[in-house]
């Protein structure tokens, strides 16, 4: 029989979104069907459940000593296995209506930074919370990833037709892009940094963008999807926040910016003097190496041509080599995101069974 346990024919599809603060539960054709705090209130006594979500979260400061809250996520990857798993068997017991023969297919949405031995670990979790099938998919790809443009699509239809890939290279931020694009010598680095959060091209705190973070997470994604086996602290990353800025609010982290423009102009009229611009761009190769940082560009390469927050990723294969595929558009900005994000929606619910 294709599944598990023949207990999963009479069970709806889950799709699990398990957050640091709340969980959701979606089932197939009901919609939402659990949406509580992600808390598990444990009798430290008898290592028993006392309660799970909301009823947990109502315990919180009003516990017998004996009782214990906890949060089993941390940063959005699981940090207690034991207790996660139970929170799982709550959950989908409850979208079961407290059924406990069920034995559901389950998606599970995972940050993409989560180590492989934590994706085991999510998995065999799911699978001893009774679920019949298991499929972990990295949250939000398409609109993690050049806010949704083909690029992972690209990716595995190369991959799918036996294509081998060689280097992966592309400015995979749109933040980063429109900074890098503004700074054509008649506004500082400050200046344009500002303007792109004042316009919301920024993460609220606009260091998370500058960091080099978020092109890190990109590439991890990119690489597994290649079949690389990579962690986040595969990727060397160059961040653009000085050491000084690093600390304190939004507010002192822009007001800080200034004194750091002459040696930013510094760099750019460098790289002008040369013919060449600056673009960041995060690279992969086959052999597993995976970087994030600034580099220079003649004025007739393809990243050279960039306007306002557009992505671009160049993919060099054994038949696209002497002439690599471009994947290129708008890589920011809340319409061409919220569109991705519908992307990855459309992917999901199609996997659930939903009409088109």
């Amino acid at each position: 029989m294709a599944f598990k346990s023949i207990f999963s024919l009479f069970s709806s599809d889950l799709a699990i979104d398990l957050g640091t603060a709340n969980t959701l539960v979606y089932a197939k054709g009901r919609g939402i069907v659990v949406s509580e705090p992600s808390i598990v209130a444990i009798n430290k006594v008898t290592n028993q459940v006392e309660a799970v979500g909301r009823d947990a979260k109502d315990m919180l400061g009003r516990t017998p000593g004996n009782i214990v809250a906890i949060r089993p996520m941390k940063d959005g990857v699981i940090a207690n296995f034991e207790v996660t798993e139970k929170m799982l068997q709550h959950f989908i017991r409850k979208a079961h209506n407290g059924k406990t023969w069920v034995s559901p297919r389950v998606v599970i949405g995972i940050p993409s930074e989560i180590t492989q031995v934590e994706r085991r670990a999510v998995e065999d979790s799911a699978y001893r919370a009774k679920a019949s099938e298991v499929y972990l998919v990295e949250e939000a790809m398409a609109a993690a990833i050049g806010a949704g443009l083909p690029i992972i699509q690209t990716l595995r239809g190369l991959v799918e037709t036996g294509d081998e890939v060689i280097k992966i290279e592309g400015v995979l931020s749109g933040t980063l892009s429109y900074i890098f694009n503004s700074l054509d010598g008649r506004r500082t680095f400050s200046e344009v940094v500002r303007e792109a959060h004042s316009l919301g091209l920024t993460e609220p705190d606009p260091r998370e963008d500058l960091s080099g973070v978020d092109v890190a997470r990109k590439l991890i994604i990119l690489a597994r999807e290649m079949g690389l086996e990579v962690e986040m602290d595969s990727v060397q990353v160059e961040s653009l926040v000085a050491e000084d800025l690093r600390g304190g609010t939004v507010d002192e982290y822009l007001a800080g910016l200034a004194k750091h423009d002459p040696s930013v102009a510094s760099l750019l009229n460098s790289a002008r003097d040369q013919s060449q611009v600056i673009r960041y761009v995060g690279t992969i190769d086959s052999n597993g190496n995976l970087s994030a940082q600034m580099r220079e560009f003649p004025l007739d390469h393809p990243f050279a041509s960039l306007k306002g927050s557009d992505n671009i990723v160049s993919f060099q294969t054994a038949r696209y080599n002497t002439q690599p595929m471009i994947v290129r558009g708008p890589g920011a900005g809340p319409e061409v995101t919220a569109a991705g994000v519908f992307a990855d929606l459309l992917r999901l619910a199609s996997f659930l069974g939903a009409p088109h």
